[in-house]
C-alpha cells in the first residue's frame, strides 16, 4: 500500500516537472516572438545589419537559455520516472530519452559558451580598439 502510494507521488511529481518544462517552453517562445518582432522593427529601417545581427543573436540564445532549463526539467522528469520503472524495457527506454535529451543540452549549452566568449571578447575589442581574435 505504501510502496503504491509512493510510485503515485512520484509519477504526480514527474507529470508536474514535465507540465513545468512545457510551461518553460511557452514562455520562451513567447519572449523569443516578440524580441525578434522588436528587432525586426528595429532594425530593418535602420539599414545597420551589424546591429541586427548582435541582436538576432541575443534573441537566439535566450532562446537557447530556456530551452536548456526546460530540457533539465525534462531529464528530472525522466529521472523520477526511472526510479518508478517497473520493467527493464521502461528503463532501456527512459534511459535513451535521458541520453537524447542530455546530448540535446550539452550541445545548446556548448553554443550559448561559444556565443559567450564571442560576445566578451567583442565588448574587449570594442574597448581596446583592437580586432578580436574571432574578427581576424
Amino acid at each position: 500500500m505504501l510502496t503504491e502510494t509512493i510510485k503515485d507521488i512520484t509519477l504526480w511529481l514527474a507529470t508536474a516537472t514535465e507540465a513545468i518544462a512545457g510551461a518553460l517552453i511557452v514562455i520562451a517562445v513567447i519572449e523569443a516572438t516578440f524580441r525578434t518582432a522588436t528587432v525586426v522593427l528595429r532594425y530593418s529601417a535602420a539599414g545597420d545589419p551589424t546591429r541586427s545581427h548582435e541582436a538576432k543573436e541575443e534573441v537566439r540564445l535566450r532562446l537557447g537559455r530556456w530551452l536548456a532549463l526546460a530540457l533539465e526539467f525534462e531529464l528530472g522528469a525522466d529521472i523520477l520516472r526511472t526510479a518508478i520503472a517497473p520493467t527493464w524495457s521502461e528503463i532501456g527506454q527512459l534511459a535513451a530519452i535521458a541520453t537524447v535529451r542530455t546530448a540535446l543540452n550539452y550541445f545548446l549549452q556548448q553554443e550559448i559558451d561559444k556565443a559567450a566568449v564571442r560576445n566578451t571578447a567583442a565588448v574587449q575589442s570594442a574597448n581596446s580598439g583592437l580586432p578580436t581574435k574571432a574578427a581576424i
